[in-house]
């Protein structure tokens, strides 16, 4: 008998042992993550939770302006962000992103080098790539027949009030940069002037302004066509291959979305360790198989279907370099989302 009682105590040792170490490798705790919507699938967010005991509240915002807004006057505690490279690089500018410590990211040597020390962050301190993408036209080529190349043939009035755009003001006004043939970051008080009767006759022909979801008036066919992330770009070909996608002949612009630390963040550890399970190959897989945008991981790019690294909106083929944003500092987004607000209101 007193074998067995041995023997049992033994074995109740040994799981209270196992279970001892299950218990070190998870931590309590929160995760604040302010991000974009529908940008995250939440299949990744309950896996990071199951593997670490780390709850994530996950907070989201429409527009990279309402962010940096937010932020700078020191509204709400997030401890992870999501800008896009010029966001990033205000914040950066004004003191608002920590530097991370990137030996606890040992997953950044996934990230393609091509989207590394970008000119938002050119010392690779403050920012890790999360997905990239452009901005581009979507055609239902069931309904229009006629060649679209461009942001002429886009907001022609023949296809008045078949047309959603990005509610992005900074986006609509760089589409109207480029038909003059201007430089993307240049908003002079000149070029914001002669962009304006531009943008009004544009406006006059747009049915809607979408930036959560403009796929979905094109699935729904309240449209035929739109100026949209190329995200939302690729879901739609994935849908059904009559959705075309173009880069427009002016001018395209492509985006880069960060994962960054603000200065204030409390859970900081928390938020090395999100960053890290994010640039796994398996889990940044997960998020191109919901979010097919340009996956930055070269690892996780391995990963996917030949039909994924066909599809023309998340990797599209470019015959010329693609501009991105810089931070335009002084008033110049201010005077940027009054005229947008303008127009949008003499419709």
């Amino acid at each position: 008998m007193n074998k067995i009682i041995r023997l049992l105590l033994v074995i109740g040792l040994a799981f209270t042992a196992v279970a001892g170490l299950q218990a070190q490798g998870k931590r309590k705790g929160t995760l604040n993550f302010y991000g974009w919507s529908e940008y995250i699938p939440q299949s990744v967010l309950d896996g990071f939770t199951a593997e670490t005991g780390i709850k994530v509240n996950y907070e989201t915002f429409s527009s990279g302006e309402e962010m940096l807004a937010k932020l700078l006057a020191g509204r709400g505690r997030y401890d992870l962000i999501q800008p896009s490279d010029y966001i990033a690089e205000a914040l950066i500018q004004a003191g608002q992103l920590q530097a991370l410590d990137l030996a606890k990211i040992p997953n950044l040597k996934n990230v393609l080098p091509e989207y590394l020390n970008m000119p938002h962050d050119p010392e690779q301190k403050f920012t890790v790539p999360y997905m990239i993408g452009t901005v581009g036209i979507v055609v239902n080529t069931e309904k229009v027949k006629e060649p679209v190349t461009g942001y002429a043939d886009l907001f022609s009035e023949k296809h008045a009030g078949r047309i959603v755009v990005v509610d992005d003001g900074r986006e609509l006004a760089v589409a109207a940069l480029y038909s003059l043939g201007k430089n993307l970051n240049d908003f002079s008080p000149e070029n914001l002037e002669a962009i304006r009767p531009i943008l009004a006759t544009w406006f006059g022909r747009v049915k809607l302004f979408d930036s959560d979801s403009p796929k979905t008036a094109l699935l729904g066919g309240d449209v035929d066509l739109g100026l949209v992330w190329g995200g939302e770009a690729a879901i739609l070909w994935n849908e059904d291959k009559k959705f075309q996608y173009v880069l427009p002949k002016e001018g395209a612009h492509m985006f880069v979305d960060l994962m960054a630390i603000p200065a204030r963040a409390r859970n900081v550890e928390n938020a090395h360790l999100f960053i890290d399970y994010l640039l796994r190959p398996e889990v940044s897989k997960l998020i191109s198989d919901e979010f097919p945008y340009t996956n930055p991981n070269g690892e996780a790019r391995k990963l996917l279907s030949a039909e994924q690294l066909a599809n023309p909106a998340s990797y599209p083929k470019i015959d010329r370099k693609l501009d991105t944003f810089r931070h335009l500092g002084g008033d110049a987004g201010a005077r940027i989302d009054a005229l947008i607000t303008d127009l949008k209101n003499a419709r």
